[in-house]
């Protein structure tokens, strides 16, 4: 029976903890466990048919690992290691209707610009494991915390096979990925990109991932899948929390909300699953308890969501139309310009950011996944990609972090046939243009017939309702006035008629006219009557955004006025009436009445410095500062003045859960390349280099997972410290001979497997008794302060900023 048919059936269980497995037969701490489907068959045929036995109806190969990265430093290939652990589950399975998944987990390192990896290069990555395994029954996506890398290992699933495809997640209580993903967006970007269920696994137990089921439920039309962990690890028993009956009845709950997919994950045996197949067959299942997805428009990046509930403003100024700064910014591949006016409007209100840099003399395709990328490094709103180009669309779709809009498709059997595959294909929402060969109509009814071939030709591709927004075009008042009322009337009949969410350009209104502003606030106020969600405007211009603001509070969408009150308590509006002699003619004119409100200082858009370029991750901006700021004063002086306070003011926001890890990994490259700029000026100068203090690092023995460590590393260099990174896997008498031989007052130990806590407790005992001089920091997800306190550890430190703060303390700077 293959995987949709099972689905269909009802309730679907899956298999439980591989590595719990393997460590119980005696695997060797530094061992590859996927290579023990070559070295040790028997052990992972056993381990299978136990889970087949329990009651799996789909259990996981033993590949969650294999992928050319981490298999790069063995004798194996990918292929060797997919095709044994295939004929292994095969073996297992025999005389079974039991299903066989391919398992991709994670590739280990980061992806651009938080990290080294391309997107292409992950795909290709991928790609290999797919090809590998194409005589599976189902491909498994797990334990992702990067939605970007998700998105590579969906695109190469779907892209080279024809499997279903499942992806899970990892979550933790704050309800977001470590790089700081939310459920919406998880269920959005793999529901949009046409995977068969999604959910998620580890990290938590079942009692804990309630609240982040509930939420995803609410998101998704897909079958769910849950996978906890056996609760939580005891560090000192290297066991799980949880018994497989309390397991069990945690896991009831989950169905009575209506997941259909089960299973279990770190610490979980085949008694669990057993346990799980029995309590489920003496349960009833209450309907009132389910848990309906609500269907909504939303688009998202990887950190931020936006429901289109009420007007949200896409901001207009990435675009080289009419902008001579602009265009030179994107001839000379000038990005931190087109980073600042990113930066600019999401500082200003605008929810999501239009994105076009269409212009002759450059690769436009290029420049738009370049942009892209880049401007997901430093602002969270979601993307509209706005291209008349359907190549440069799906180029640009393709390296997107989320769910973009696409900026646009009309009325055009070419268009229609070119533009909406590639939007289906990415899960993207798109924009209507009620245009088609014969031009704009010229009436209301004629731009909404266009409308509803648009959405019918969309809902035919399977592009939901809720995906597709309309623009009735605004044409210029002066040279067509006519055109006005046309315009808001079609917009208000697809609003009202149609039920879509309509979009605008709304300063084309007044091109020609004086006192523009002025003729803008008016049309965007009779748009936002007749029903316009998304206005595309200037966010910079107080006067539009004082009218939304106004409009939001006039419809109680502002309740009680707290958002109005909160922008406008301390701020002066000053109206004047005057009146002038037109130079032109000699003649008397009287000027509109204008209203230029007059913001506190407060209120005053920050100057941008070198501790601001550090802030938004600005790398080519940090540096040229620097170099600026070298003129003026000490290099010292600015380590401590600027790049310091930078660093400390994101690890806040950091630990107030207000940026997530991309961003700080790329204000740390900031900070970098302002340091690179210091340290260059020190060599030539002849003067001691800038040295807070020497630490030496390392991932212990056993263990061979390094990112939590790697992001440690490049935190703590940016604060000026020395460090020598050991690597990965390292056994204890290099850890204490590096300590002493660079005299280092400060060690960091990392693990994330429970199986290597002794490991991290040996190497402390051996620092202790070669009497090595320093204090000991420890992390990883699998220790708990008490426990570090126990094996010797001065400090405990549970992310990155921690370990910075406990570097200052040793070292008293």
């Amino acid at each position: 029976m293959k995987f949709r048919e099972r689905l269909k059936k009802g309730t679907m269980i899956l298999d439980g903890g591989m590595g719990t497995m393997l460590q119980a037969k005696g695997m060797e701490l530094d061992e590859i466990p996927e290579l023990l489907g070559i070295k040790k068959a028997d052990w992972i045929i056993d381990i299978h048919r136990r889970y087949v036995n329990a009651g799996a109806d789909m259990i996981y190969m033993n590949t969650f690992g294999a992928n050319s990265y981490k298999l790069s430093r063995t004798e194996f290939s990918v292929d060797d290691v997919i095709h044994a652990a295939l004929a292994n589950a095969r073996k297992a399975t025999e005389g079974t209707d039991t299903l066989v998944a391919l398992d991709i987990g994670p590739i280990g390192q980061l992806l651009e610009p938080a990290g080294s990896l391309a997107f292409d290069d992950a795909y290709s990555i991928f790609k290999e494991q797919v090809i590998a395994g194409k005589h599976a029954d189902c491909i498994v996506i797990e334990t992702m915390t990067d939605l970007c890398e998700l998105k590579a290992a969906i695109l190469a699933a779907k892209e080279n096979s024809t499997l279903p495809v499942i992806c899970t997640m990892s979550f933790e209580e704050n309800q977001r990925t470590f790089t700081g993903c939310q459920i919406s967006a998880l269920a959005l970007t793999a529901e949009g990109l046409g995977v068969d269920a999604v959910g998620v696994n580890c990290s938590l137990g079942p009692l804990e991932l309630y609240p982040v089921v509930e939420e995803l439920l609410r998101w998704t039309s897909l079958p769910v899948i849950v996978k906890p962990n056996a609760g939580l690890p005891d560090p000192e028993t290297n066991k799980f929390t949880i018994t497989a009956e309390a397991f069990a009845e945690a896991m009831l709950p989950y169905r009575q909300m209506g997941v259909r997919i089960f299973g279990g994950c770190c610490g979980t045996t085949p008694e669990f699953i057993k346990s799980m197949v029995r309590t489920f067959n003496k349960s009833e299942l209450d309907e009132t308890k389910k848990i309906s997805c609500v269907k909504r428009s939303a688009i998202c990046s990887a950190t931020k969501t936006v429901t289109i509930d009420e007007p949200r403003v896409i901001g207009e100024r990435i675009n080289p139309t009419g902008k001579k700064k602009f265009k030179e910014a994107l001839l000379n591949n000038d990005i931190d310009y087109i980073l600042h006016q990113a930066i600019e409007q999401v500082e200003a209100g605008a929810d999501i950011l239009d994105v076009n840099v269409g212009l002759p003399g450059i690769d436009e395709k290029a420049m738009m996944v370049t942009v892209v990328k880049e401007l997901q490094g430093v602002v969270d709103v979601p993307l509209q990609i706005d291209s008349t180009s359907p190549e440069v669309i799906e180029a640009a779709l393709r390296v997107y972090n989320g769910k973009a809009i696409v900026n646009s498709v009309n009325g055009e059997p070419e268009s229609l046939s070119s533009v909406l595959p590639i939007v289906k294909k990415y899960g993207a929402a798109v924009v209507g243009l009620t245009l088609n060969k014969a031009g704009i109509p010229k009436t209301a009814e004629e731009r909404f017939r266009i409308a509803e071939e648009i959405l019918q030709e969309a809902e035919r591709l399977g592009i939901a309702k809720e995906d597709v927004f309309i623009d009735c075009l605004t044409l210029t008042a002066s040279a067509e006035p006519e055109g006005v009322k046309e315009t808001l009337k079609a917009l208000h009949q697809v609003r009202e008629e149609l039920g879509l969410q309509t979009v605008l350009g709304v300063s084309n209104i007044s091109f020609g006219l004086p006192s523009r502003e002025l003729v803008n606030q008016n049309f965007l106020m009779m748009a936002l009557m007749q029903g316009l969600t998304l206005p595309i405007m200037n966010p910079n211009s107080e006067g539009m955004m004082g009218a939304l603001r106004a409009y939001r509070l006039l419809t109680n969408l502002d309740k009680n006025a707290v958002d109005y009150i909160a922008r406008y308590q301390d701020v002066t509006i000053q109206t004047t009436a005057s009146i002038g002699t037109s130079e032109a003619t000699g003649s008397k004119e009287t000027k509109k009445e204008s209203s230029k409100p007059v913001i506190s200082e407060k209120d005053m858009k920050k100057k941008t410095d070198l501790s601001s370029a550090i802030e938004q991750g600005l790398k080519k901006e940090a540096a040229v500062y620097t170099s600026e700021l070298l003129e003026q004063m000490p290099s010292m002086q600015i380590v401590d003045q600027y790049l310091i306070p930078a660093l400390d003011s994101v690890g806040a926001r950091f630990e107030q859960g207000k940026v997530f890890l991309p961003q700080l990994i790329l204000s740390a490259a900031a900070a970098q390349s302002a340091f690179d700029v210091i340290k260059a000026d020190i060599a030539a100068s002849g003067t001691d280099a800038v040295n807070k203090g020497i630490i030496v690092i390392a991932t212990v023995h056993g263990d061979v997972h390094d990112i939590g460590k790697n992001i440690v590393k490049v935190l703590l260099e940016n604060y000026g410290y020395t460090v020598i990174d050991l690597g990965k896997n390292v056994p204890k008498e290099e850890v204490v001979n590096a300590a002493i031989q660079h005299k280092a007052s400060l060690v960091g130990l990392s693990a994330l497997m429970t199986t290597t806590l002794p490991s991290m407790e040996a190497t402390i005992a051996l620092l202790r008794e070669k009497n090595a001089e320093c204090k000991v920091m420890v992390g990883g997800a699998v220790l708990t302060k008490e426990y570090a306190m126990k094996i010797g550890a001065d400090y405990y430190c549970k992310d990155a900023k921690e370990a910075v703060d406990t570097a200052k303390q040793v070292y008293k700077n």
